[in-house]
Parts: structure tokens; C-alpha cells; sequence
């Protein structure tokens, strides 16, 4: 009986003892920076977000020589000046996770096209047609042609983002994903008011 009682203390013990190793463990893994935790969501994420930027960048940089209204131009220098940024941190993110990164090189590539996971176009990316129709067109027309495709572009990107904040694991992408929605919800109220104007 003495036996049988002393064995189970040990086990007991023992057990305890793993318990407290299997707590630490657990502690030193929420001590792990926020960048090394991610799921499939935040890789599509930045994998979408990159060329989806990179886009409304080159939609932005056709203001120089076209727009005719001076909010207009300062709203697409605004745009590049935003998204610039957040496509190296993007880019930063899918190295430092050993994902694929986006070509930056769009050149000849039918935006339309662009699919998501669902197999779908990706949400508000333009494609070929509407950028030569950009491209072709200057003064007040192509202020009202930008403000259209960008607020459609804009809403896409949301689109994206709430996905990333419902679904992310990340916790810096998932903060990025919200200033996304914050930010590009204020530019499409500018939007529609410049056009509006």
C-alpha cells in the first residue's frame, strides 16, 4: 500500500513538474515577435495587397501631365505617397516568412485578371482596357475617369482588408489591414465629394 501511494505522489509530481515546463513553453512562445506568427490569410493578404498597391500607384502617377483639377493631383500624390511604404513592409513580411513575392513588374499584365484564392478576379483591380482608357484620356475627363476606377479600387482593397482583419493572424498585418480600411473609406468620402464638385 505505502508502495502503491508513494509511486502515485511521484507521478503526481511529476506530472506537475511537466505541466510547469509546458506553461513556460507557452509563455516563451507569446513572447515571440508578432511577425513570426502567421496563417494562410495573411499571406494571401500581402500577396494580393502588393500588386493590388502597386496598381493604384500606377494609376496615381498618370495624374502628372492629365489631371486637371489641383485636389485631384494632390489626392493621387497622397495615394502614392500612402501605399509606396506599405508595399516594402508587405514585401519585408512574405521574405521574412519564406512566401512568394509579387513581381513588381506589371507591365502587360491584364489587372482583371489578377485571381484571388476563391478564383475570382481580385476585388477593384482594373483591367488592360480601363488602364489604356486612362491613359488616353486628360483634363476634367480624366479626373472623373480616376476618381471612379480609384474609389472602385479603393473599395476592393477593404474588401481585401476586413478579410485580413476577420481572418489574420498576424498581428502587424492585421494593424495594417485596419488603417487600410480606415484610410481608403476617408479618400472614397474625398472622392465622392470631388466628384461631387
Amino acid at each position: 500500500m505505502r508502495k502503491t501511494l508513494a509511486v502515485i505522489a511521484l507521478m503526481a509530481t511529476a506530472g506537475l513538474t511537466l505541466t510547469a515546463c509546458g506553461g513556460e513553453s507557452d509563455e516563451a512562445k507569446s513572447d515571440t515577435p508578432s511577425t513570426s506568427k502567421f496563417n494562410d490569410a495573411d499571406v494571401s493578404f500581402a500577396q494580393q495587397m502588393v500588386p493590388h498597391h502597386e496598381q493604384a500607384i500606377e494609376m496615381a502617377q498618370l495624374a502628372q501631365g492629365r489631371a486637371s483639377s489641383a485636389d485631384v493631383l494632390e489626392l493621387a500624390d497622397n495615394i502614392e505617397a500612402a501605399q509606396g511604404p506599405e508595399i516594402d513592409t508587405l514585401k519585408g513580411w512574405l521574405e521574412s516568412w519564406g512566401e512568394d513575392v509579387p513581381s513588381s513588374d506589371m507591365a502587360g499584365m491584364d489587372h482583371g485578371d489578377m485571381s484571388n484564392d476563391s478564383g475570382g478576379a481580385m476585388a477593384g483591380m482594373m483591367d488592360e482596357d480601363e488602364m489604356n482608357d486612362l491613359k488616353a484620356a486628360s483634363g476634367a475627363a480624366w479626373d472623373r475617369m480616376f476618381l471612379e476606377m480609384m474609389i472602385r479600387h479603393h473599395e476592393g482593397a477593404i474588401e481585401m482588408a476586413q478579410a485580413e482583419v476577420d481572418d489574420g493572424q498576424n498581428l502587424d498585418a492585421t494593424a495594417m489591414a485596419a488603417k487600410i480600411i480606415s484610410d481608403q473609406r476617408a479618400e472614397i468620402t474625398q472622392m465622392q465629394q470631388l466628384l461631387k464638385s
